[in-house]
Formats: structure tokens, sequence, C-alpha cells
């Protein structure tokens, strides 16, 4: 299991439970279609990939904007807004 969610700091993180299953759900859609990870992939798996995005502040939940997850890293490739 992966240790960022035995505790409740990512959950704080994002703003609840429910916000960090639809970034978490967003983020893997995007992964699954191409998007390029913004963290080193090092073997490990999209689930994993996306939670150290999270814990690494590159990306969040943007409810002011059309799109659902707003990249934090300007040195690499921005994945794709979605809907």
């Amino acid at each position: 299991m992966i240790e960022a969610l035995k505790s409740d700091g990512i959950v704080n993180k994002v703003g609840g439970r429910f916000k960090l299953c639809a970034l978490i759900q967003r983020r893997l859609v995007q992964l699954m279609e191409g998007a390029r990870p913004l963290v080193e992939r090092n073997g490990r798996t999209d689930l994993e990939i996306v939670i150290e995005e999270i814990m690494s502040d590159k990306i969040t939940l943007d409810f002011n904007d059309s799109s659902l997850v707003e990249t934090k890293d300007v040195s690499r490739e921005p994945a794709e807004a979605l809907l």
C-alpha cells in the first residue's frame, strides 16, 4: 500500500477525501491517455505517480477555471486540462 494514503496528511492537503478521490481519478485518466508524468517514473505505477505529484504539489484541484487539474511545474510540459 502507498504510505501517503495511510495518513490524513494527503487528505488535508487536498481538502477532503472526495476531492482527493476526484483528483486521483482525473489524473489517472490523463496518464492512461498518454499525459507525461510530472515526476520521475522510476518503475512506479500510475497511482504511485499521482500520489507523488499530489504530495510534491505538482497538481491540485482548480475550481475557478474550466480545468479540474492544474499543474504547478512550469519546467515540464503541462498536463492536458480536463473538461
